[in-house]
């Protein structure tokens, strides 16, 4: 069942990821990769918090959970791309932007996962 569970939320995962892509790139274009930070940081904020709310709170599953947070934020979130997006700003010249975004990509999404985590344990049931 877990397997099961994981293919529906990445199914899901990956498809929230390209709508928030198009959304962020129509919105403010592609010359800094907006579209993978905002998606790493939304998806690290909603990791600290569902892992917190699906262990204490909800009663759902151990199969359930992992699919919710290995298929769909785990398809969400966008390390890898975020990785390529580095590599492909310093090959074009342009290491002072992939410093700001390795900088803020690190920070951000562990505030995102810091307050998520936070706002489970105190407002969570």
């Amino acid at each position: 069942m877990t397997f099961l569970y994981i293919a529906i939320f990445a199914l899901i995962g990956a498809f929230s990821r390209y709508g928030h892509t198009l959304v962020v790139q129509r919105s403010l274009g592609r010359s800094f990769p907006f579209a993978t930070l905002s998606i790493n940081i939304v998806g690290s904020f909603l990791m600290g918090y569902l892992f917190y709310e699906t262990l204490k709170y909800a009663a759902i599953s151990p199969a359930m959970r992992t699919g919710i947070l290995t298929g769909g934020i785990g398809t969400y979130t966008t390390f890898s791309t975020f990785s390529l997006e580095t590599m492909a700003l310093i090959e074009n010249g342009e290491a002072t932007k992939a410093g700001l975004y390795v900088v803020l990509s690190v920070f951000l999404s562990m505030l995102g996962t810091a307050l998520g985590a936070y706002l489970s344990h105190n407002l969570g049931g």
